[in-house]
């Protein structure tokens, strides 16, 4: 059971959560926006790991692909990529390529610009809880770790009661990027809104530093892991 909630910690990984927590995080009233998103997403993540589990037992091809993409050698290789990378950006050997892409990015911005941002981030800065529910219920669905994660559930021979309330703490798990700061503006709000602030400004001034840092330690984490799971 460890290694099933181990890979509801991977789960929670999401870019698109990432994103669409700060975009929510950086827009008025983010404590309803936040708890829309969650409760669409909750609600969307449990009843599909339900129906897999319970129908399909996480069904075969998608038991498949998680399995092959969590696949030792796999993190072995995105893990070395990853370190690659952050070994070229901190030697500062992608300078010209900067360079070089700068003007490229400006026109690419300038036609963005033309188009405007996703509809799912337009949506988002409506300001509506309501709102958010739809995006969380349309945004999330299962990735790799989640599919990984079920069929994991499905073999440990559970009660249906059981299965279900693992399932549920499955999701509250990957969803940690929108309860936390829930979480912190209903124990200290005013402590909560002072903290976003700062690490707004830290992500401001520091954010490539910082990025960099959690890049590498996520490659060394991969590679370690698959190449325990190789040895193993």
């Amino acid at each position: 059971m460890g290694q099933v909630f181990a890979f509801a910690f991977t789960a929670a990984l999401n870019p698109t959560l990432l994103a669409a927590s700060t975009l929510m995080l950086c827009l008025p009233s983010p404590k309803k926006l936040l708890l829309g998103y969650w409760c669409g997403a909750m609600l969307t993540s449990v009843t599909i790991g339900c129906v897999l589990v319970f129908t399909v037992g996480a069904g075969a091809s998608g038991t498949s692909t998680a399995k092959k993409t969590v696949n030792p050698i796999w993190d072995v290789v995105l893990g070395a990529l990853i370190l690659i990378c952050c070994f070229v950006v901190a030697t500062g050997r992608d300078q010209r390529r900067r360079e070089r892409t700068a003007r490229r990015q400006e026109r690419k911005a300038a036609k963005k610009a033309e188009k405007g941002p996703p509809k799912w981030q337009q949506a988002l800065s409506g300001g509506s809880a309501r709102t958010t529910f739809v995006v969380g219920c349309l945004l999330t669905l299962p990735g790799a770790s989640y599919l990984a994660g079920l069929d994991g559930i499905a073999k440990q021979d559970l009660s249906w009661q059981l299965t279900v309330l693992t399932i549920v703490a499955f999701n509250i798990i990957m969803l940690m990027l929108l309860e936390i700061p829930l979480i912190g503006y209903a124990i200290s709000p005013d402590k909560t809104e002072t903290t976003i602030e700062r690490v707004k400004t830290t992500l401001s001034d520091h954010g490539g530093r910082i990025l960099l840092i959690v890049l590498t330690v996520a490659g060394v984490a991969l590679v370690i892991r698959g190449t325990i799971e190789l040895v193993t």
